[in-house]
């Protein structure tokens, strides 16, 4: 819920003090540049919406008006309650979402390196790195909301998308100077050809990436306020795309050349036990 209170004067640690003596000490608190508050709950009981006829008050209105009591007249601005299952279709969308995502990057960039041998490698190789920074996204998240309570909400998935996107972008950059180095130098050893094409766009990739996340910093420091989740989700996902394209996908390439991902299966598979010779006469 987003709060807007008549005195300017009150401080979040004021708001807390105020939640925790109604009986909500989880409540976390943030102030936005524009005054107002930012508050997460747990899930209140009974309805959320304006009490209709001689309905017994909900705990929604019994809080509200603790809060108007202790702190004075405040306008709810904004209020959205996350249920269970609404958290389950998050996470459900996202998957969807990341899964169509991947097989659509599979097919066009395989469809784009047609002319190449074995195109699908670099179709498998940027989803895996696409799929890496997701994962990571995940991961922090994980981790913020254990320590500090971060929460996520559609947004999530708009940024994870986003990310995505930049990453697979960035991936592309690199793939399209191995093709064309591979091309202009048929006799080259592929890991060379590698080597040259990504000390070609490293600089391109850390400019480009460095310039978005530096304006997404100034979007945080100065207030996210709604889109907080989403100005996280892109700093961490270009971030962590920035050396996916550069350390993962292109060695994906590489490793699969030299027949390492054959080597390592053979090492694991099962072996399958010979035959005992017959005992002769």
């Amino acid at each position: 819920m987003t709060i807007a209170f008549d005195n300017a004067n009150i401080s979040d640690n004021a708001l807390h003090d105020a939640f925790t003596a109604l009986g909500h000490s989880e409540a976390r608190v943030q102030k936005t540049s524009s005054g107002a508050f930012i508050v997460r709950l747990g899930e209140l009981k009974g309805p959320t919406g304006p009490p209709v006829g001689a309905a017994p008050p909900s705990e929604r209105d019994t809080l509200e008006q603790g809060l108007e009591q202790r702190l004075g007249p405040f306008r709810v601005t904004n209020f959205n309650q996350v249920s269970e299952i609404v958290s389950r279709q998050i996470a459900r969308n996202a998957g969807i979402a990341v899964g169509v995502a991947a097989i659509a990057i599979l097919l066009y960039i395989s469809w784009s390196f047609r002319h190449l041998a074995k195109p699908y490698r670099y179709g498998i190789a940027a989803v895996v790195a696409a799929l890496h920074d997701a994962v990571f996204i995940l991961g922090a998240f994980s981790i913020f909301g254990k320590l500090f309570g971060t929460e996520i909400n559609s947004m999530f998935i708009t940024g994870i998308l986003t990310v995505i996107g930049f990453s697979v972008h960035d991936t592309i950059v690199v793939f399209d100077r191995i093709r064309e180095n591979v091309s202009a130098n048929p006799g080259v050893a592929f890991d060379e050809v590698v080597n040259t094409s990504l000390t070609e766009t490293v600089a391109r990739s850390i400019n480009t990436s460095t310039t978005v996340v530096l304006t997404i910093l100034a979007l945080l420091l100065l207030g996210g306020g709604s889109i907080d989740v989403l100005l996280l989700t892109l700093l961490l996902g270009i971030v962590a795309g920035t050396y996916s394209s550069i350390f993962i996908a292109s060695q994906i390439l590489v490793a699969w050349e030299d027949g390492d991902f054959a080597r390592i299966w053979r090492r694991f598979a099962p072996r399958r036990l010979q035959p005992a010779p017959e005992p002769t006469a």
